[in-house]
C-alpha cells in the first residue's frame, strides 16, 4: 500500500497496472529516463484521477532564512508547491519584516519584484551572461558566493531523510520542518 502526499491510499495492485502500461509506453517511445519512475508517475496519475489534484498542489515549499555563516535560522510554514517564491515570502511577511528591520537579504531570481532590502543578481538580456557588463558579472559572482551559504542551509534541511520522503499534508510538513529546525539549531549550538 502506498500513501499519496494528499492522504490518498492506493493499493499495490491498482498501482502496478498503470505502472506497467507506462513502462510499455516509454519503451515504445524509446524514452531513456524521466524525473519520476513509472511507479511514482502512476501514483500521481491515480491521485489526479481520484481527487483532481494537479502535481503542483501535491508538492510543498518552505522558505528559509540562514545566518551569514549558512546556518538555518528560520523555516516558514509549508505552502503548496505551486506558490511562487515571492508570493510565499509576502504571505509569510518575510519581505516586510526584513525591510522594517533594515536587514539585507540575498535571494535568487525567483524573488524578482520583491523590493525592500532583498538583493537579487543582475539579469542579462534573455538570461545571457555575456550581455552583462564586467561590473555586473563581478556583482553576480559575489552574490552567488553569498547565496551558496543559503543553499548550504537548504541542503542541511534536505539531509534529513524524513523531509525528503514526506507523504502528508502541508500542516504536518510545517510541524516536522520546524521540529527538524529545532533539532538542527540545538545540534549546532
Amino acid at each position: 500500500m502506498l500513501v499519496h502526499p494528499s492522504g490518498v491510499d492506493v493499493s499495490s495492485s491498482a498501482l502496478r497496472f498503470p505502472a506497467a502500461r507506462l513502462t510499455e509506453h516509454r519503451r515504445a517511445l524509446g524514452t531513456r529516463w524521466r524525473r519520476l519512475n513509472t511507479g511514482r508517475q502512476a501514483l500521481l496519475t491515480l491521485a489526479h484521477l481520484r481527487n483532481g489534484q494537479p502535481y503542483a498542489e501535491l508538492a510543498a515549499g518552505l522558505q528559509v532564512i540562514a545566518d551569514p555563516k549558512g546556518r538555518l535560522m528560520w523555516a516558514s510554514p509549508a505552502l503548496a508547491g505551486a506558490v511562487h517564491d515571492v508570493r510565499a515570502a509576502r504571505e509569510h511577511g518575510i519581505i516586510e519584516v526584513l525591510a522594517a528591520a533594515d536587514i539585507s537579504c540575498w535571494a535568487d531570481k525567483g524573488y524578482r519584484g520583491a523590493g525592500g532590502t532583498v538583493r537579487l543578481p543582475h539579469r542579462g538580456r534573455c538570461g545571457q551572461w555575456d550581455s552583462l557588463s564586467t561590473g555586473q558579472q563581478a556583482v553576480n559572482r559575489s552574490h552567488a558566493k553569498i547565496r551558496a551559504l543559503v543553499e548550504q542551509a537548504i541542503a542541511t534541511l534536505k539531509s534529513w531523510r524524513l523531509l525528503r520522503k514526506l507523504r502528508c499534508s502541508t500542516t504536518r510538513i510545517t510541524r516536522l520542518a520546524q521540529a527538524v529546525l529545532v533539532l538542527q539549531l540545538t545540534a549546532t549550538g
